[in-house]
């Protein structure tokens, strides 16, 4: 008699989702999701640099993917669970950002007293808004290829192999699309900066 486990071992990943969505089995969930655990986990790593993080991102990329997935229709979960990760890590590197810079009553109150707290210099916004203005001229600048594959990567957050498949090319080239637009990004905005 076949284990649970092996048996799902030889049940494809699109089987196991859908069976998933039929009997809302978290077990089978978690056979899949065993599969590509160790990626999930090198993903995290990657962008979050601390192993228990790391973990606990692994913990919750599963928590969501349970319930996402019985209303998304994943073609390729390997490629799909790697966006999840990725998009979670991002999501919280935000936050650790947005809370490093802003403004409690203890931050307020040594703005008050040091002269150097950029977080209360209006110059500091000003900045910020034509530095993001300045990305925005240089992204119009780029051939259509290499501006269409950052804003795909970048702004709507899609993998090599999505924007592979949407503008129906191979994936090599979109790397090398999205490789030489950081490269004219950041000539065009040093230039710009002189």
């Amino acid at each position: 008699m076949l284990s649970v486990f092996s048996r799902n071992k030889v049940l494809s990943d699109q089987d196991i989702i859908k069976k998933y969505k039929q009997t809302n089995d978290l077990d089978l969930l978690g056979d899949l999701y065993g599969r590509y655990m160790d990626l999930v986990f090198g993903v995290c790593l990657k962008y979050l640099k601390d192993k228990e993080a790391a973990q606990d991102a692994v913990i919750y990329v599963f928590e969501k993917i349970a319930v996402s997935i019985k209303n998304t229709e994943v073609e390729n979960f390997k490629p799909w669970l790697y966006v999840i990760a990725k998009n979670y890590c991002l999501m919280q590197l935000r936050k650790i950002k947005h809370n490093e810079v802003s403004i409690d009553e203890g931050d307020f109150f040594l703005g008050k007293i040091m002269e150097s707290d950029f977080d209360v210099h209006p110059i500091d916004k000003e900045d910020e808004e034509r530095n993001e203005e300045a990305l925005r001229n240089c992204i119009e600048k780029l051939k259509l290829a290499q501006k269409q594959s950052i804003e795909l990567f970048y702004f709507e957050k899609l993998s090599y192999q999505q924007i592979s498949d949407k503008m129906q090319i191979e994936v090599k080239k979109v790397k090398s699309y999205i490789q030489n637009a950081k490269r004219n990004l950041k000539m065009c905005l040093e230039n710009n900066a002189e």
